[in-house]
């Protein structure tokens, strides 16, 4: 892997006069030797690249009416959802912070060079090894209220006659007359949830005539295609009113995680999804949590990646290093398995040594 081969090699070197035979662990908080290059082993750091989508869906205001004239039910309820739509798993080398080394380099013949090469190829990795991350952001997605704004397919008007009656004095005496009053009122939500109901059923109509040269017009070639491409426009207008609108937008977050030797049985909880609030991190309790499981192939060779503190220093000439073991990566929601990959973990690698002036080819 790329990331894996590219580490950090920019050593933070102090130059005075004190000279040392060998490399030597230091430990926290000990004072950092002068004339000497100062180095750390590596450590991996597990970067996941997470991408859910939003949708933010806004009920129709037909809605309650779209079994009684659609023939099917319609969601009654403004709702924001998030779904789980990719995660790419990576592999990082990173300095250990918990590992410092410092090594003599003057009078070792080919050793400053070999140091490099060691460094270039990933057994070695100093301070400033860093090879960058992509800040983490996200596109929100604001929803607009007046998103069934004209869409009606006749006005909110419409004429109400009322029958109203008064008392006419005839030669047979005093007699009630029906008279007729028209008005204009607002129509009623049932009422436009019908006419526009009449209306796509209306359009569905013109639309096969059209397919079927049932019409007294001629449509062929690109006429034919672009009535019918406006018809289908309206008719989905419409049906908007009745089964609402849907807008989405991407959410795209980077969780990092670096595994421990300290942690039961290699569980992390690497991030927290909310079908309400999105993609969150591992401390927050509102969502469920999606984990990151690392199996190693032979666990009884696992170490921490240290040297013990009362090790005796390794010969004059030698340098310290990681060999990496091998675990199987797995990123689990609940019992189902998201993605599987095999990945080196360094700080759970045996630490050895190197004989510095060896000739590396």
């Amino acid at each position: 892997m790329k990331q894996l081969t590219k580490t950090l090699c920019v050593l933070l070197c102090i130059f005075a006069g004190i000279q040392m035979a060998n490399a030597q662990m230091l430990e926290a908080g000990q004072e950092q030797p002068a004339g000497v290059v100062i180095y750390s082993l590596p450590q991996t750091s597990v970067m996941l690249t997470v991408v859910a989508e939003k949708e933010n869906f806004v009920a129709g205001p037909y809605a309650q009416y779209a079994q009684k004239y659609m023939g099917s039910e319609a969601r009654t309820v403004d709702q924001v959802t998030y779904t789980l739509k990719s995660i790419d798993l990576a592999p990082y080398l990173e300095a250990d912070p918990s590992t410092r080394i410092a090594l003599n380099l003057s009078g070792r013949g080919t050793g400053a060079a070999n140091f490099l090469q060691l460094c270039s190829q990933g057994l070695i990795v100093t301070s400033d090894s860093y090879t960058g991350k992509p800040e983490s952001w996200r596109f929100p997605s604001i929803a607009n209220n007046d998103v069934f704004a004209g869409k009606d397919v006749n006005g909110n008007l419409t004429s109400a006659t009322t029958t109203l009656y008064k008392t006419v004095n005839t030669a047979e005496g005093f007699q009630r007359v029906a008279v007729s009053q028209s008005q204009v009122v607002e129509k009623s939500l049932e009422k436009k949830a019908q006419e526009t109901a009449n209306t796509i059923f209306d359009l569905r109509k013109s639309r096969m005539q059209i397919i079927t040269g049932d019409t007294d017009a001629t449509y062929s070639g690109e006429a034919m295609q672009a009535a019918i491409a406006e018809i289908t426009r309206l008719e989905q207008e419409y049906m908007s009113l009745f089964y609402g609108t849907s807008t989405t937008s991407i959410q795209t977050m980077n969780f990092d995680v670096v595994p421990t030797a300290k942690t039961a049985n290699q569980m992390y909880v690497a991030f927290r999804i909310s079908e309400s609030e999105g993609l969150l991190p591992p401390n927050e309790v509102a969502g469920r949590p999606i984990v990151l499981v690392l199996n190693f192939d032979k666990p009884a060779e696992i170490s921490t990646g240290g040297v013990a503190s009362g090790a005796k220093p390794v010969v004059a000439g030698t340098v310290y290093y990681r060999v990496p073991v091998v675990a199987t990566a797995r990123i689990m929601d609940g019992s189902q398995t998201l993605l599987q990959t095999r990945i080196p973990i360094y700080q759970f690698g045996q630490t050895v040594s190197f004989p510095l002036n060896s000739v590396l080819k």
